[in-house]
Parts: C-alpha cells; structure tokens; sequence
C-alpha cells in the first residue's frame, strides 16, 4: 500500500492560495505525499509517479536541499550566514554562498524598483513579536531607534569575491519574504534531478507545480484575506508558480488594533495597504518578493509596479472589491467550477 513518507508534526494553517482537490488522489497508487516544518511554515510535496522508489528518493533529496538552503538563510539560527552577517555588521563582510548571494542581489533589485517598499533590512525591527503566546507591540521610541538601521543601500554586494557586508552596526536582515520561493524551486529541481515530473510543492501558501495530477492541472485556491475561510477562486495552473502574500497569516489584536507582519520599512508599522496580494508566472523570479513589497507600496501603486512585471497576473484584495489584472481574470475560475 502506498504511504506517506512523512507526517507533519504540526497542523497547517490557512494561507493565501493553498493546494486542493490533492486528498483524494492520495488513493492512487502512483501519488506520494510528505509534509514536513520548513522554513516557518509546514512545506508539503505531492509527487506522481509509477516508481514509488523514485518518488521517495526524490522527495528526500528535495526536503534535504530545502533544509540546507534554511540553515544558510535563517535570521533565527546562529550557525546561518545571515547571523554571521549581523554578527559583523560595521565591521567586515563575510563570505556568503552562491545561493545566499543570488537571494541578495535579487533583494537589492526588487527593493531599487520599488522605491524602497521592500527591504530587507526591516530585520532592524526586531521588538515585534507575533507568535500567541508573546505578541508584542514595540514603543514609538524603540521603532524611532531602529528605523536608522533600516537601508537596503547599506547591504553591500561583491559577487566576485562572494562576500557580503551590512554597512552599520546592529543591522539585522529578514530574508522572509524572498528567500522562501528561491528554496521551494530549488526542492523542485531536486524532484526533476530524479525524473520526477509531475509535483508540486506548497510552502506556506507560495505553490510550484510541476506537470499535471491524474492527468489535469493542479488546482489551487486562492483565499479572501478579509474571510480567509472563504475562497476567493480556483486557479488551475501547470509548470508555474503562485506566489502569496497576506496580512492574516501572523497577526494579532492588541487594545482593540489588529497588527500584522509585513513591515513598511519607512515607519516599523505593519503596512497599510492591500489586505493580500495572489500573483502567478511561469518563473518564480517573477514573482518573487513581490506580492509584499505591493502590499507596503499601497493599491493605487500596484498597477504601476505590475505594468513592468511581464508575464505576471496579480489579483490585489484591499477593504472593498478586488482589483485584478486582465490575465488573472481569466484565470481564476468559480469555486465550484
């Protein structure tokens, strides 16, 4: 009998776009599924295959390659480089690898394009705390200090030395919002190394799907941040990639004030624009970093930002109707479709 090659050791939560229709596939002898605590999310992988031997094998070697990827990037780990690297901030800069490298180049042009709207750098803010049990709102002073440690121009870059260097002293990064789809399509080319061809890898909410299920396009739904227990729509979608970002995944109420995670680099506070961002391409490139850096710059600039997006269809959830490019709209089919 077919199994799961791992469980999750914890429940899922709710994200912005999430896989579906997977669970009655898993009675087909030719699917594999494993779950597993990645990159601060559950990270689940849906394989179809007539080996089951080829799928394991794969799925191992993916989940090992997304783990190694993790121990280099993490800001909560001390052995990473990102915690090498604030370590010597002000000092020196430190080797980086090639992969950390490329994340931080592709930082640096996502955070020249738009302004500043995204940086990653807001590390800097280090008093919020959104976990339940120590949620925690820093004081107007704390955040005041911390904002001059808030500059993507004083992360330097030597590609030819493979060195980085947070310019000042007591910089810190946060790699969250672009690191995580650089790490779910490396776990995708670990999948292909071993010929599997049809798969796809949920990490938090981003999907890469590879191929088809059974013989159709994955399907994923895409959730109403405003009632994440409702679906918004189901986009049906092949060797792409659906990238999420939302203001309902960690956030909390504190004296009657909801407070969430994406950070506007320019105040500390939690970002005043859309409620959630779904955008789909074919490269996760594309995408990548996007959805929050649209989310900080505010509705009425994403038309601007996604006109130079090729490629990209976006759908963009404020307070009132959602806003959608002309592809996401022919995307994004009824749920009961």
């Amino acid at each position: 009998m077919r199994r799961n090659v791992l469980r999750a050791a914890a429940a899922s939560v709710p994200m912005l776009a999430t896989a579906m229709f997977v669970r009655p596939a898993l009675a087909d002898a030719t699917v594999t599924r494993a779950s597993r605590r990645l990159l601060g999310t559950q990270v689940d992988i849906v394989v179809q295959d007539s080996s089951y031997l080829a799928a394991r094998s794969g799925i191992a070697a993916a989940l090992a390659e997304m783990a190694r990827l993790e121990q280099l990037m993490s800001r909560y780990r001390p052995d990473s480089q990102v915690s090498a690297l604030q370590r010597a901030a002000g000092r020196q800069p430190v080797p980086v690898a090639p992969e950390l490298m490329a994340v931080l180049q592709a930082a640096a042009a996502l955070s020249a394009r738009t302004g500043g709207a995204f940086d990653i750098t807001v590390g800097a803010f280090a008093g919020w705390h959104f976990g339940e049990d120590n949620a925690r709102v820093p004081a107007a002073a704390e955040l005041a200090r911390e904002r001059t440690l808030v500059d993507y121009r004083q992360v330097m870059l030597d590609e030819r030395r493979g060195e980085a260097m947070l310019l000042r002293p007591g910089m810190r990064l946060d790699l969250g919002g672009i690191a995580k789809l650089p790490i779910l399509q490396a776990g995708m080319q670990a999948l292909r190394r071993h010929g599997l061809r049809h798969a796809m890898i949920n990490g938090g909410g981003d999907v890469l799907a590879s191929g088809q299920l059974q013989g159709r396009d994955w399907r994923v739904g895409v959730r109403d941040p405003r009632a994440p227990a409702r679906l918004l729509g189901v986009l049906e979608i092949s060797d792409a990639v659906v990238a999420s970002s939302g203001d309902y995944e960690r956030c909390f109420v504190a004296n009657g004030r909801r407070y969430h995670h994406v950070l506007d680099p320019a105040t500390g506070m939690p970002a005043a624009g859309p409620r959630g961002v779904t955008l789909v391409a074919s490269q996760a490139a594309a995408v990548n970093g996007l959805g929050a850096a649209l989310m900080v710059a505010g509705q009425s600039a994403a038309a601007g930002l996604l006109h130079s997006a090729i490629g990209v269809d976006a759908l963009v959830v404020g307070d009132t109707e959602p806003w959608a490019t002309a592809g996401m709209r022919r995307r994004l089919a009824s749920v009961g479709a």
